[in-house]
This record gives C-alpha cells, sequence and structure tokens, in this order.
C-alpha cells in the first residue's frame, strides 16, 4: 500500500477542488480488509476529535487529514466553506493520518492533538493550514515553533507541554492513523461521508453529496 499525498489546486473563484498528481510517500503493510459491518465504526470513534458540536447530526463528514500535506491546506478553504454552510447540521469530524514521509506531520499533530486536550481544537488547525509555509517540506523539528503557537493562542503551557510530549495523546493519533489504513486510506486528504468513502472531485460535488446525505 502507498500512502500519497495528492496535490489539489483550490479554484479561487469556484472552489472547485482538482486532482493534478499524486506523490508516493510511503510504504505501509497491506492490512486485511475491513468487513463492511465494523467499517464504520472505525471511520468515527467514539473520541474521534470534531470540529463542532451537533447533537442530533444525522450526517457525519469525516477527513483523514496530514497537517504537512499541501493538498489537505489546498482543500482546507473549501472544507471551512462547507463548515459554514452545514456546520449547523453536519458534524464535521478529524482523524489524524501523519504521513511517514512528513518529517514534521506527526509532531504537528500532536501539537493540534494538545490544544484540542484544552478545547481550542479548531484554533489550532486552523493555525497549522495558515502557517504550513512556515515549516512544512523541512527536516528540522519544529517543537520550538508549535509550542509558539500554543503560546499564541493563549494556551496554558505547562499543560500543552505535557499533553504534547505525552505517550497518550501519541497512541491517539497512531489509532487514527491505524484506523485510516485498516479502512484503505492512502492519501491525504481522504473523506468519508456516513462512513462510506467518497471521492469529490469538485466544491459541487461535496455540496450535492451533502443535500442528498441530508435529504434521506
Amino acid at each position: 500500500m502507498i500512502l500519497i499525498c495528492a496535490v489539489l489546486v483550490i479554484s479561487v473563484v469556484i472552489f472547485g477542488i482538482i486532482q493534478a498528481s499524486r506523490q508516493p510517500a510511503a510504504v505501509v503493510e497491506p492490512s486485511t480488509p475491513v468487513p463492511t459491518e465494523t467499517s464504520g465504526a472505525l471511520v468515527v470513534r467514539e473520541d474521534s476529535r470534531r470540529l463542532n458540536d451537533v447533537p442530533d447530526a444525522t450526517v457525519t463528514f469525516v477527513e483523514f487529514l496530514d497537517f504537512e500535506c499541501e493538498a489537505c491546506a489546498a482543500v482546507f478553504p473549501a472544507i471551512e466553506q462547507l463548515r459554514q454552510t452545514y456546520g449547523d447540521r453536519v458534524s464535521f469530524v478529524i482523524r489524524y493520518f501523519p504521513l511517514p514521509s512528513h518529517f514534521n506531520s506527526e509532531r504537528a499533530a500532536r501539537a493540534v492533538e494538545a490544544a484540542a486536550q484544552q478545547g481550542e481544537l479548531e484554533a489550532m488547525y486552523t493555525k497549522m493550514y495558515q502557517t504550513q509555509t512556515e515549516w512544512g517540506e523541512q527536516q528540522i523539528p519544529k517543537d520550538d515553533l508549535f509550542r509558539q503557537y500554543a503560546q499564541e493562542l493563549g494556551l496554558d503551557l505547562e499543560q500543552w507541554d505535557a499533553a504534547y510530549n505525552s505517550e497518550a495523546t501519541l497512541q491517539f493519533i497512531r489509532n487514527d492513523f491505524n484506523d485510516g489504513v485498516a479502512l484503505g486510506v492512502t492519501g491525504t486528504p481522504t473523506f468519508f461521508l456516513n462512513a462510506e468513502l467518497i471521492s469529490p472531485e469538485t466544491l459541487d460535488d461535496l455540496t450535492t453529496m451533502l443535500d442528498q446525505a441530508l435529504a434521506e
């Protein structure tokens, strides 16, 4: 199984999501196919991170993401647009899927998860994409920079440090990654809608899929 990071381009006018190319990143041992009846439980766990709180949502949109992936950063504005439109009806869930070929992606995931443990998931999630050009595609540890981001967001640094360096935080991220591999996720971003893998090519595709799911 090849882990890949798709290179996507967001149209400034229509926010179309266009798949331009796919780059090999790393090799992971193939997993046993997941039975249909159990795959839904792997797409969203009870403790999965949610960007919004919609207790009675009947539609769940899940993204397996890598904060160092340029494609994920490119898609980010479109996802934000979807959240503005559907955030009161659709539950938006993120799953950490740091690609091994990205030197700081696992660190970025730990930084976001450490912020989430203080109730600031969205703030750090947004910060990572807004600053990706400052730290992405570099072979230098960016721990200090990520700690600076935590400080800028007004987080309790002692708590953030403890969570960032915690084995439990790392295991949480590994669990997300392992679920993705078990589900057949081979690159980022990968989307699921109500536990079904979807492959939208444009923002219109995504809105149509969400509208159809809400109408069911």
